[in-house]
């Protein structure tokens, strides 16, 4: 049986890799609208533990998931997790 797989996103939070859809910048305006949608429909999770959000992790639930960690540090987080996996 495989192992699920967690990537950090900082301050003991964690998301299971495989759902994990894409990892983006938040500065640009569709990605202020997917927040602001998100909240509006309940399906945002703020794990910025009351930080400037540095990165917006998509899963694919259609979670939106805001993080303090910058979007790099991320993908090298989740591209380490593939490969021990290898």
């Amino acid at each position: 049986m495989q192992r699920e797989r967690f990537i950090n996103l900082g301050f003991g939070n964690f998301v299971v890799a495989s759902r994990v859809v894409s990892i983006v910048n938040p500065a640009s305006s569709p990605m202020r609208r997917l927040r602001e949608d998100a909240k509006a429909e309940g399906r945002l999770v703020d794990a910025t533990q009351g930080r400037k959000t540095r990165s917006i992790i998509i899963t694919d639930s259609n979670h939106v998931i805001l993080s303090a960690i910058l979007p790099d540090t991320l993908g090298q987080r989740f591209a380490q997790e593939e490969d021990d996996d290898a």
